[in-house]
Order: structure tokens, then sequence, then C-alpha cells
């Protein structure tokens, strides 16, 4: 069973307020990390409360202040856009399922995660800390 989306819409709105695109479907995940697309950053949404306080915004704080980015950053609902999903943990191979999460694809193939565990517990600051270094270390644009 699916979430509704008045429930979720708000936290739907969390990144695509912030220039974050949706992918809600396994065609829309395909494209958005094509091989040639380049960098980008998955993040798999969640209702969960590490994702209200603490996953999205990180995220958002990280895409707001980094002085290197992704190319893209795209997001997957986990319980509400099910075969998306499915497709990005399909996608990562090698890594376990998780919600929330953060991936980071270059040119289709995934390089970088971090985890539910490697959120819970943790405050926003120190996720977009990791997350910043983890886009020095994959990104490639450079905020003008």
């Amino acid at each position: 069973m699916r979430y509704p989306e008045q429930l979720i819409a708000i936290m739907r709105e969390d990144l695509t307020a912030n220039g974050v695109e949706e992918t809600r479907t396994p065609e829309a995940v395909d494209a958005a990390v094509a091989p040639g697309s380049g960098t980008v950053l998955m993040i798999v949404n969640s209702v969960c409360g590490c994702a209200a306080g603490k996953a999205r915004p990180g995220v958002v704080k990280a895409l707001l202040e980094s002085e290197v980015k992704p190319d893209r950053a795209v997001t997957v609902f986990a319980g509400a856009d099910v075969e998306a999903v499915a497709r990005v943990r399909e996608l990562l191979v090698g890594f376990p399922p998780s919600s929330p999460a953060f991936a980071i694809f270059q040119d289709g193939n995934p390089v970088y995660m971090m985890h539910r565990f490697q959120i819970e517990g943790r405050n926003a600051e120190a996720i977009s800390n990791d997350l910043k270094n983890a886009f020095a270390q994959y990104g490639v644009k450079s905020i003008q």
C-alpha cells in the first residue's frame, strides 16, 4: 500500500522547493542516472522522523551551501514511488536498501552511499558536512 499523496506532499516539497527533481517512475530514474548523465545525487526520501529532522534539512543545506555540487539532484519517495524506488535499489549494486538514503552516481555508476544508519542519531549539520565532502570528491560544478 502506498502512502496517500496528501500525507507526503509537504515532505516532497521540502526537496522540490529547493531544486531537487522528482523521478517517480523507473523510466525517470533510468533517464536521470543514465550513462553520460554526469554526477547525480539520488535522494531516497521517507516519512520517518530521521528524514524530516535530519536527512531533508541536511541535504538541502549541503545543496545550498556547497561550493561543489552534483550536476543534478533527484529524488524518489519510499512508500510512494514504489517502482521508482525499486529501480534505484536495482541500480545500487552492492549497497543494501535504505530509506532515507543518499547515493551519488557518476555516469550511471553508484560511487557513494549514505545509509539510514549514517543518518539516525546525527544532526542535519553533520549530515550536510558529510554530503559536502562527498560533493567535493565526486561533484563537478562550482558555484559562480
